[in-house]
């Protein structure tokens, strides 16, 4: 299993690791990554490998079996020898903007309080889906309410719970699509706000700014139905 450093640190931007193993296609395994996975409607991390006499660029990175993390190379360029000592670099822009798409997006789920049926992280926008009937009757007041939500820049924080307790409280639960990872015997909640102020709580593995502030302005744009009862609700970054 590959230590996940991005569950520890979202904010490490470079980290040494060693090498634990290559794969048949040219993928790296770590023991410790702070390159964030596929997974959830979050991109995979990419960014640059060096060591001792090389120097690779990875273009995204992927879960593996046996909760290993496989960094995906941009180019078949030659490899780290196992056992070889590394220094991992993010592309940090890229991370960070992921980071606030995706806070963002937790908070839309506040905003619009239906069953998420999916959704899907980018750069610059992201979009989930809701179980939602019938398109909102005010888009320009949800998107009033978001921006008021982030400018009152919570902390976002994030703490374990046991299966059972989720289980025992399955409204923690908004998405329709994704199940919260299970068989580790903990879940992870991510938390925006505190105590009574707290505006959102629910299961995610992804990566959150520190505070809702670093979202930035944000704008609500289409609102597509896709098919009987779903919509999807997109969200942009205001350059």
């Amino acid at each position: 299993m590959t230590r996940s450093r991005f569950i520890e640190d979202a904010y490490l931007r470079d980290a040494a690791a060693d090498v634990f193993a290559v794969t048949d296609e040219g993928g790296i395994i770590l023991d410790a990554t702070i390159f964030y996975a596929t997974s959830g409607g979050q991109p995979g991390d990419s960014g640059t490998l060096t060591w001792e006499g090389g120097r690779i660029d990875i273009a995204t990175t992927v879960k593996g079996e046996g909760g290993s993390i496989i960094l995906v190379p941009a180019e078949p360029n030659p490899l780290p020898p196992v056992g070889a000592r590394v220094m991992q670099s993010l592309d940090w822009e890229r991370r960070h903007r992921h980071m606030r798409v995706h806070t963002a997006l937790h908070l839309l789920s506040v905003v619009i309080p239906l069953p998420v049926t999916g959704g899907s992280i980018g750069t610059d926008k992201g979009r989930l889906d809701f179980d939602m009937p019938d398109a909102p009757d005010d888009k320009a007041a949800l998107e009033e309410t978001l921006n008021k939500l982030i400018d009152c820049d919570f902390e976002v924080t994030d703490e374990w719970i046991t299966e059972a307790a989720l289980e025992a409280n399955p409204g923690l639960v908004k998405t329709m699509s994704v199940a919260p990872p299970k068989g580790a015997g903990k879940i992870r909640l991510v938390r925006i706000g505190e105590g009574e102020n707290t505006a959102d709580l629910q299961p995610c593995g992804g990566t959150h700014v520190r505070y809702t502030s670093e979202i930035g302005a944000v704008r609500l744009g289409k609102i597509e139905k896709k098919g009987k009862q779903n919509r999807r609700v997109y969200l942009h970054l205001v350059p």
